[in-house]
């Protein structure tokens, strides 16, 4: 039964948390006369991160549960003691996942590395009144509310990450070839569509190892939804190579089946039909007419024929030596680039200062900056060199240097604190 609940399409709705509200609060202590404001702040709002895992193959776990929210962050409290921040959401999907706006279809994120992505900001958390005292305003008695989280509804689609494609139609022999190539066992059998998920089996050959994909059949009208092979075509768009199994016995001939294959990749996308292929003639061992492989031959030119028996293993050796000189010269599997950039856009109201304090660091100021640094994590790689393309677009890094700032000066700014390097 498993294999008529392969899902690779889900659409659900993401949200971050909230951030918590500052406190308004202030010190009291006996014999203090006039104690300041000490109302902390809100701690952020969870942030929801993607993840790939190699433990799942399809997106199953998202038919049954749409809705996603990270936590709240807490309210500030009293003594200038901050909020706990929301915790954060991870959600894992299989290797080769798309992450695309429902609203726009834009690409976000392509889940196809190991490190989980930030998605969807938490909203920040807000002051709490120790912020806003100032010379001639001593005692404010109020606080700022945190920020919102923020709401996206998503369309998750999974593309298979294999190296290799197997394409044909059904019966023409592919699941019978990944059961000989590779330690995979798809269900085998002599009716249409045996295949109603994709198969993955790992493939060596000498010191090279690669990935291959066992698809559903295609048949004529697939591109238009015909059948299953519409669901599935996009699983062979990430393949650096496809093997063509062609049924040597089939009844409307080789060529017909070769052709009308390749007339469905080219319907789907013009660029699969033009991707790199190697001719597997299956069952010639049983193919009494040696004309029928001589005009695919022909038809397939300048394509690669090899004469093979899943059955029996005739020209698996030599089909798989082939496969593995074709991908040493064909670029990685595809990665696709975002269409729509996730990175927070700097804020407008930039207004920052810088002096000295008495141990001659650095003092960098600012509430936008205070904003910001709320919402990065400094124990991420790509935060940081967010934060610090930040810092020079707005000319921090400019006026640190204008005002005379030196390899290895210290500089401070709220609790972040580093020595400066040019």
């Amino acid at each position: 039964m498993a294999d008529f609940m392969f899902i690779d399409v889900a659409n659900i709705t993401l949200s971050s948390g909230r951030g918590g509200n500052g406190a308004v609060s202030f010190h009291r202590e006996k014999y203090v006369a006039a104690g300041g404001p000490n109302g902390g702040d809100g701690g952020r709002g969870g942030h929801i991160y993607i993840a790939a895992d190699d433990n799942l193959s399809t997106l199953m776990d998202f038919r049954y549960k749409r809705k996603y929210a990270a936590a709240n962050g807490d309210d500030g409290g009293a003594r200038t003691r901050s909020g706990r921040d929301g915790a954060d959401l991870t959600i894992k999907v299989p290797r080769g996942t798309l992450i695309k706006d429902a609203k726009t279809g834009r690409l976000l994120y392509d889940a196809s590395v190991s490190e989980p992505f930030l998605l969807v900001r938490g909203g920040r958390g807000g002051w709490g009144n120790k912020h806003f005292a100032t010379p001639t305003r001593q005692t404010p008695r109020f606080a700022k509310s945190g920020n919102d989280g923020v709401t996206l509804e998503v369309i998750l689609e999974l593309k298979l990450l294999a190296d290799v494609g197997l394409i044909g139609f059904p019966n023409a022999g592919k699941s019978s070839l990944l059961s000989v190539i590779s330690a995979a066992r798809p269900k085998i059998a002599d009716y249409p569509f045996t295949t109603l998920m994709p198969h993955l089996g790992v493939v060596s050959v000498d010191d090279v190892s690669f990935v291959v994909a066992d698809l559903p059949g295609l048949i004529e009208g697939a591109a238009q939804g015909v059948g299953l092979g519409h669901d599935f075509l996009r699983h062979i768009e990430r393949c650096r190579l496809l093997i063509h199994v062609v049924d040597m016995t089939s009844l409307n001939g080789a060529v017909h089946d070769y052709d009308t294959i390749n007339a469905e990749l080219a319907e789907y996308s013009p660029d699969l039909a033009k991707r790199p292929q190697i001719i597997a003639a299956n069952k010639s061992d049983i193919c009494e007419d040696n004309a029928e492989y001589e005009a695919l031959a022909k038809r397939a030119v300048p394509r690669k024929v090899v004469a093979i028996s899943a059955a029996t293993r005739q020209g698996i050796d030599e089909l798989l030596n082939a496969v593995a000189a074709e991908l040493a010269a064909l670029p990685p599997i595809q990665v696709y680039q975002p269409e729509v950039s996730l990175e927070p856009e700097p804020p407008k109201d930039r207004d920052f200062t810088i002096r000295r304090d008495d141990s001659a660091a650095w003092v960098v100021e600012g509430e936008w900056l205070y904003r910001v640094m709320r919402d990065i994590r400094f124990d991420d790689h790509e935060q940081r060199q967010y934060f610090d393309r930040l810092l020079r677009k707005v000319g921090v890094m400019d006026m640190l240097e204008a005002k005379g700032v030196s390899e290895g000066d210290t500089v401070k700014m709220f609790d972040l604190e580093f020595e400066y390097v040019p």
